[in-house]
């Protein structure tokens, strides 16, 4: 632990869950922020007719997949017992469970769903799926899809609960294409990019200034 008092506290990243539009968010935080995050973007074309003066257009918004490697740890508080009582009777169970949850409809609305078809109802809507977001910073805040996890539970207790496991979570950002404009998940995606636009501006701005200053010293030495 650092002795310096005005040591600024880092955000921790977290999947957002949000069950309806107005339900409490649930947080699922990271117990350490992952070292790194592949980002991998494939942009989206549309072809081109008549000129060849133009290349291509950009029909939207690229496909983007995430994947990160996201640690829980159970260690620090087996150390104090008394203090961490769901720990100790679970390990970081209740941890993976919450992750796992997401992908699983509510057990309810199966067994309601199970009894309609018994009756004979022709039609049955599947659940509706929770609205998702991958937390990691002010200016990455996405929508996204769970595309996979890979659980590699790495220690156990003596009641077999794991006590130390890594999740590789794959993720496929959420664009326009795949929200509605009422939705809260399709303006976040439109912040996120926006976001971007103001940073690539100010990126631009910065370069140009620096690029300038080179200039005029290099106009001076000739000079």
């Amino acid at each position: 632990m650092s002795g310096f008092s005005g040591t600024p506290r880092t955000l921790k990243g977290a999947i957002v869950v949000l069950d309806t539009p107005s339900s409490s968010p649930r947080f699922i935080s990271f117990q350490y922020n992952p070292d790194s995050i592949t980002r991998t973007l494939t942009p989206k074309y549309s072809p081109v007719e008549g000129s060849n003066s133009e290349t291509f257009r950009l029909e939207r918004a690229p496909d983007e997949e995430l994947t990160v490697d996201v640690e829980f740890d159970a260690t620090d508080d087996l150390e104090h017992p008394k203090e961490n009582r769901i720990t100790v009777d679970f390990g970081v169970s209740p941890q993976l469970a919450m992750l796992e949850a997401i992908l699983y409809p509510p057990s309810d609305q199966v067994t309601a769903n199970e009894k309609l078809a018994k009756t004979g109802k022709m039609e049955i809507i599947p659940p509706t799926g929770p609205v998702v977001l991958f937390a990691f910073g002010v200016n990455k805040i996405l929508p996204i899809a769970i595309k996979s996890y890979s659980i590699t539970e790495e220690a156990y207790d003596n009641m077999l609960n794991p006590i130390r496991a890594k999740v590789t979570i794959s993720m496929k950002a959420l664009g326009h294409a795949n929200l509605q404009l009422s939705q809260l998940a399709y303006s976040l995606y439109t912040v996120n990019n926006i976001a971007k636009e103001v940073l690539s501006s100010v990126a631009q701005h910065t370069s140009t200034v620096k690029d300038a200053i080179g200039f005029a010293k290099d106009l001076k030495k000739i000079m």
